[in-house]
């Protein structure tokens, strides 16, 4: 890597799951909008014909009318020749298939457990962390080996519990976890901003908040545009849209059904305890306890969040397949769309091209006095040149701690247990959990039904 005239050329990222068929065409129309860094990406997936056809349809972006940055894509066999010497690296995998996930999320039904995601919390993040962080171990090994000193970005859920295994693994690692969850409560905000001041044209970097939590799990304790105090104004809004739910003016499609979120759910949660729940109703609803918004789907219908089910996702894998197969022969021309996304963003920081403070997932270094020192803990950081530092939080206030301390206590357990090999300690996480409220008996079948159907991927256990 060198600098000429205050851009950053020949970087290496290795993308950990460089098959993908949309995270990994973020990630391309991301860069290309940067004009201040070049490199090359190097694409590893275990689907190695999935990387050789995202290396044609990374190649080919450098003709799409608007790209800024040239990047070399090369589909790589081994995980040691995308890390070799890498800068950067991203991990965004999905752990097994939708098989064991349509297991995950639709086998506890039985039991009349309802799940909205199922890939992070609950009965179904719990046995999808199983199979994730032996697949996570590896990677923190090879990373170890072959880049000790590269950045490492995470987007596989569940989020906590990888990052967590990474620094297990490998203590010095340089890893962080990205979501997005916040950014959406920050447009929320703008919305409140909006209707109930009269402001418009506010952009979401301009409103500022202070960050705790777990990923998908995440709370602001302020929140602030300019000089305005946002909390007053976000009652304003919870209390007009408590009963109706809030709807941004959005086209009616697939989003709409199967991501459906009215905001109620964070919107309840913001009247209990007086603080701003920052994720997705979806999200928010599987860490609270499961008669409160899944207890059925009716319960769910009335708290306006969807159920998504496995079936859609593969459904839009089957679309996803072909829209790759089109863009690889050049029957579609790709079209150059950020994200939203904050990952290049971050590593543009890194590399001391800007500075950066954002939400991010790493060890909690004190930055929330009142957890665990070393469970990885959701909250803004200050991303400048080779450094990542934790903004200080503060405490969990007391009326959400105990929401969210058994949260971080759980997925300790369950990150311990399965790098122990010991599922009798993760069934003890799984049936405490606050979404599995089934008779110990029950919970023990459930359990190993679930495991049973994911057993491919567990063999290391037993």
């Amino acid at each position: 890597m060198r600098y000429i005239n205050n851009k950053a050329e020949d970087i290496k990222i290795a993308y950990i799951g460089g098959g993908s068929r949309g995270w990994a065409w973020g990630f391309m129309s991301d860069l290309a909008a940067v004009d201040d860094m070049c490199g090359s990406v190097f694409l590893y997936d275990i689907d190695f014909d999935a990387a050789k056809k995202n290396e044609v349809i990374g190649n080919n972006i450098r003709n799409v009318e608007g790209c800024k940055s040239v990047w070399e894509y090369k589909a790589v066999d081994t995980i040691d020749k995308a890390l070799t010497g890498a800068d950067f690296v991203v991990i965004s995998i999905l752990p097994g298939t939708f098989e064991e996930m349509e297991s995950d999320v639709h086998l506890p039904e039985k039991y009349g457990i309802f799940q909205s995601v199922g890939d992070t919390a609950g009965s179904g993040g719990i046995v999808r962390a199983l199979r994730t962080i032996p697949m996570f171990e590896e990677i923190a090994e090879n990373i170890k080996k072959y880049c000790p000193n590269a950045w490492v970005i995470n987007y596989t859920n569940p989020m906590t519990m990888c990052v967590k295994t990474l620094y297990r693994v490998f203590p010095e690692i340089k890893a962080f976890g990205c979501c997005h969850e916040v950014f959406g409560t920050q447009k929320v905000l703008i919305s409140a901003l909006e209707e109930f001041k009269g402001i418009k044209d506010v952009k979401r970097e301009d409103i500022k908040v202070n960050v705790v939590g777990v990923n998908h799990f995440t709370w602001l304790t302020k929140a602030q545009y300019k000089d305005i105090d946002i909390f007053p104004v976000y009652r304003e809004f919870a209390e007009k849209y408590k009963d109706t739910g809030y709807t941004r003016d959005v086209e009616e499609n697939w989003m709409n059904k199967f991501f459906r979120c009215s905001e109620k759910v964070k919107i309840d949660l913001f009247l209990r305890y007086g603080y701003i729940a920052a994720a997705g109703d979806r999200h928010l609803a599987e860490f609270c306890p499961g008669d409160w918004y899944l207890k059925d789907k009716e319960t769910v219908e009335k708290w306006g969040f969807a159920l998504t089910p496995v079936s859609w996702r593969k459904e839009d894998l089957k679309n996803r397949l072909e829209r790759s197969e089109r863009l690889y022969t050049g029957e579609e021309k790709f079209e150059l769309k950020e994200t939203g996304e904050e990952g290049v963003q971050q590593i543009r920081a890194l590399l001391g091209l800007r500075d950066l403070v954002t939400n991010v997932n790493i060890p909690n270094y004190g930055q929330i006095p009142n957890l665990p020192i070393g469970a990885v803990v959701e909250t803004n950081a200050c991303f400048r040149a080779n450094s990542l530092n934790p903004v200080f939080a503060g405490n969990i206030p007391d009326t959400i701690y105990p929401l969210i301390s058994r949260v971080c206590g759980e997925q300790e357990t369950v990150v311990d247990a399965a790098l122990k090999r010991d599922l009798d300690d993760v069934f003890s996480a799984f049936a405490a959990d606050p979404n599995v409220y089934l008779p110990l008996s029950d919970a023990r079948k459930l359990f190993d039904e679930m495991i049973q159907n994911t057993k491919k991927y567990l063999k290391m256990y037993f």
